[in-house]
């Protein structure tokens, strides 16, 4: 199971870019720069995702990815953000990019029910 940030997260880069063109257009040369904001942006829409099978969980970051265990996850919290993020039993946080608690369920599925399921009765 991938879940990964909604490709329509694009468009908002394209409003983006539209946005900073008047500046790199009316401005001086150096204004150019400002278009790697969009393009970082639009990079990290693709690169951030969660990938969920019965045995391990992958978070994939920006610039790398890390692989763990279920039974290494002691559970899921929220905290100040509205992604995910999996209490390890050493300890440690490890953020899942894209996991919000409406893809909870997604996550229930992929884990053969390790996550449990807030919308089941």
């Amino acid at each position: 199971m991938v879940i990964r940030i909604s490709p329509i997260a694009h468009l908002g880069v394209g409003l983006l870019t539209f946005a900073l063109l008047a500046s790199v257009f009316g401005g001086p040369p150096w204004a150019a720069v400002a278009l790697v904001i969009p393009a970082w942006c639009s990079y990290l829409i693709v690169r951030y995702r969660t990938v969920a099978d019965r045995d391990t969980v992958t978070a994939r970051s920006a610039f790398g990815s890390r692989t763990v265990r279920w039974d290494d996850i002691d559970g899921l919290r929220f905290i100040r953000s509205k992604w995910a993020s999996a209490q390890l039993k050493n300890g440690e946080q490890l953020r899942l990019p894209a996991v919000t608690f409406a893809t909870l369920p997604l996550l229930t599925e992929a884990s053969g029910g390790r996550v449990p399921n807030p919308y089941s009765r």
